[in-house]
């Protein structure tokens, strides 16, 4: 009889009811899982599971019904409404590229072009970004000269029916869920004896609030500040107050902090202020009362109670990375941040750690499951799949910065060599010229754009602890770290595609160290490092390797929450992801000028992802740490310095990668690289006097003009004769001429000394 009711499970499991491809897509995308959790889940291949949501294929037993059970559970949790049924277009994939190539004749006359910014690496292949992706849908942020007229709005404590008129922020307020129509932020100011909230879209509320803590009651009570979630497992983001130095005198708070405030990066815990949040039973964590600080009370259940709050004249938005946001007035700042929130999330604080609490938005770490019995939504005890989880786990000892309690054993002043620790970082590497290049005029720098960014694209990293093993064989999908001699990998003779060239390999770095330097022994390498070496050709039989067996592309959602994020804020400057070469370099020239509010946001974006990246590997800050102690960032799921590692590992490579296409085709070696940034000397100013186009198309694989990340940008240009004369200046033949290509300045610093 068990037979036959198989037999009867097996043909309902056949007819199982499916959702329409597109709502299957929806599902997965509102639980913040990957295609290839799922398939790795249902043991399919990740092309079957795309087939399923784009309806080319249908599942079959014993797939379909495993796959019927998961869409159900997920339609539960995230039931369709109209407002989850938007699609994201497609990309729109570059044309083909000719076969046959020349390089462009150099032209003396060529002008010259307005610096870019410094960004990151990537290549052609497969897993980098070589479309032009449709950004998602985000609030127009138009030019200061287009902006709309301010909207007032009286808030609904307030005696006052509407407010001054003030510049418009730009950026539209609120959005479909009535929790957040006045936005994600306001900044307070005070005019004329009266307290004023701008918010985003130009609109201004009046603050009753007479005290921090009446303020934030205001913020939670009838501001309706806020915004949704970024990922169905994810909560929605805090409402965010920034106080102007007058806002800070109204409510008690220093304008500026004291030397002694500054070192400790808050107020004193006996400060009338904090004594007010206490009385009122409201809390701090554990940083206090700083340039960013968060008060909130426990949660109750599902509710959350949480301000963040923002003090630009305590130095919350570091001119390093915010320019001069924290200068502006009121309304204009607000357009700032709201455009930087709507399209990025709401600051939790600096670029850093918001790029760092994108990727825990995007993946939190535990989802609302629901009761069998009771019907009612709780926290998952266990992780969501593709997460870092909630809890921390150690890293390899080989990963480990210097002081970390895993090295606790090692002698006072020890210093690891090569074969114990793993030290992938950024390109720092130049050589003396040729003499056939001392007869050219000109030294080009290019830029990548967004390297570290599309580095992490499509990057397989771990999600959990490592695991120790002997002699293995080198798995290139498998993340980890490797001990592996690569020295005998010969830069002379490469493989570039499925062909064996020669190259001078005198005039390259070599791709494993960050100085350029070749290896002398076994070294410690990030997976992505290993698999160029096998890429250009050459064997490796590593040792040992920490590897992580749960593995999966977690930062992809972050890497294209931020690219969206960059190329609508660029397209809003002007420089669009279709322009051709020529326009490309066009567009690029002076386009800050254009709308300076929001090439602050530029900036902003572009240091959210090297701070978030650097997050990863947090050292102590102070604390009165002793090395061989933890320190509080061990604390988090989120220090993972492997994680860092592969991805700067992956952003090295890549540019090696495009150089060595570069060399194998025009015969040009670089002179100079600096992160993200390499030097070329060529007879004209511009790129285009020594990039190989045909067409108007580029050397697939080479370096190619364009925003989107991976592609490069001019980031300046400087005279031959100007390269010698400084390093002959500073007696230093190998000065790093990419660090000051971008307007000729050189100083002490920048020579080491």
């Amino acid at each position: 009889m068990s037979e036959l009711f198989d037999a009867v499970d097996a043909l309902l499991a056949s007819r199982a009811v499916l959702p329409p491809p597109a709502e299957r897509k929806r599902l997965r995308a509102a639980h913040g899982l990957t295609i290839d959790e799922v398939a790795t889940a249902l043991k399919v291949r990740r092309a079957t599971v795309s087939g399923w949501e784009s309806g080319k294929t249908e599942p079959r037993p014993p797939e379909r019904d495993a796959y019927a059970r998961l869409l159900d559970k997920l339609a539960e949790l995230y039931p369709a409404t109209p407002a989850t049924a938007t699609a994201t277009p497609a990309p729109v994939a570059d044309a083909a590229v000719p076969a046959t190539f020349t390089a462009a004749p150099a032209s003396a006359e060529a002008r010259s072009l307005s610096t870019g910014e410094a960004s990151e690496a990537a290549v052609m292949t497969a897993t980098e970004n070589t479309q032009t992706p449709a950004p998602a849908p985000v609030a127009a942020a138009p030019a200061a000269a287009t902006r709309p007229a301010r909207t007032t709005r009286p808030s609904s404590t307030s005696r006052r029916p509407g407010a001054k008129k003030a510049a418009p922020a730009g950026t539209p307020a609120g959005g479909a869920d009535p929790r957040f129509e006045n936005g994600p932020l306001a900044v307070v100011d005070v005019e004329d004896g009266k307290v004023l909230a701008y918010c985003t879209g130009g609109l201004v509320l009046d603050v009753p609030a007479k005290s921090i803590p009446a303020l934030v009651e205001w913020t939670l009570t009838e501001a309706k500040l806020g915004a949704p979630k970024l990922s169905g497992p994810g909560r929605p983001a805090d409402p965010l107050i920034v106080l102007t130095e007058a806002a800070c005198e109204r409510y008690g708070l220093p304008v500026a902090l004291t030397a002694e405030e500054k070192h400790a990066g808050r107020i004193p815990e006996g400060h009338k202020v904090i004594k007010q949040l206490t009385r009122a039973e409201w809390k701090l964590t554990k940083r206090g009362f700083g340039p960013w600080a968060r008060i909130y009370r426990p949660a109750k259940g599902s509710e959350r109670q949480c301000v963040q709050l923002c003090i630009p004249s305590w130095n919350a938005l570091d001119s390093r990375f915010w320019s001069g946001a924290a200068q502006l007035p009121p309304a204009e700042l607000a357009r700032v941040l709201g455009v930087y929130a709507s399209r990025v999330m709401t600051p939790r604080g600096s670029t850093a750690v918001t790029g760092l609490e994108l990727m825990t938005a995007l993946h939190p770490p535990t989802h609302a499951v629901r009761d069998e019995e009771t019907g009612v939504l709780r926290q998952s005890e266990t992780k969501t799949p593709g997460s870092l989880g909630s809890d921390p786990v150690d890293c390899a000892p080989c990963e480990a910065p210097d002081g970390h309690p895993l090295l606790a054993d090692l002698p006072r002043f020890h210093v690891r060599g090569p074969d114990q620790k793993l030290f992938e970082e950024a390109y720092e590497w130049a050589r003396p010229m040729t003499d056939a290049e001392c007869t050219l005029r000109h030294l080009v720098g290019l830029d990548v754009n967004m390297a570290f960014a599309a580095g992490a694209n499509g990057l397989n990293v771990g999600l959990g602890e490592p695991t120790h093993v002997k002699n293995p064989a080198f798995d290139p999908k498998l993340p980890g770290s490797w001990l592996v001699d690569l020295s005998h990998v010969d830069l002379s003779r490469v493989k570039v595609g499925k062909e064996w060239v020669e190259l001078d390999g005198s005039l390259l770095p070599s791709p494993f160290t960050p100085k350029g330097e070749r290896p002398e022994g076994p070294a410690w390498y990030a997976t992505p490092t290993v698999a160029y070496a096998v890429e250009l050709g050459y064997d490796v039989a590593p040792t040992e390797a920490y590897v992580r067996y749960d593995n999966g592309r977690y930062l992809d959602g972050w890497y294209q929450r931020l690219r969206d994020a960059y190329l609508a804020t660029m397209a809003d400057l002007g420089v669009d992801a279709d322009l051709s070469p020529e326009d490309f370099l066009a567009a690029m020239d002076g386009y800050k000028e254009r709308d300076p509010e929001l090439a602050i946001v530029v900036s902003a974006i572009k240091a959210t992802v090297k701070g978030g990246l650097g997050k990863l590997r947090e050292r102590p800050r102070g604390e009165g740490w002793r090395p061989g102690e933890r320190w509080r960032a061990l604390e988090r799921p989120t220090w993972r310095p492997d994680i860092r590692a592969a991805v700067i590992s992956r952003t090295r490579i890549n540019l090696h990668r495009k150089i060595v296409k570069h060399a194998s085709f025009t015969g040009q070696y670089p002179i100079a690289i600096l992160s993200d940034c390499v030097v070329y000397a060529s007879n004209g100013p511009s790129p285009l006097d020594f990039l190989p186009y045909r067409d108007g198309k580029p050397l697939p694989g080479g370096f190619k003009l364009g925003i989107n990340p991976g592609l490069v940008k001019h980031e300046g240009t400087q005279t031959v004769l100007w390269g010698e004369e400084v390093r002959e200046k500073f007696n230093a033949p190998t000065l790093n001429l990419a660090r000051s290509i971008k307007d000729g300045t050189v100083t002490d610093t920048d020579n080491g000394e």
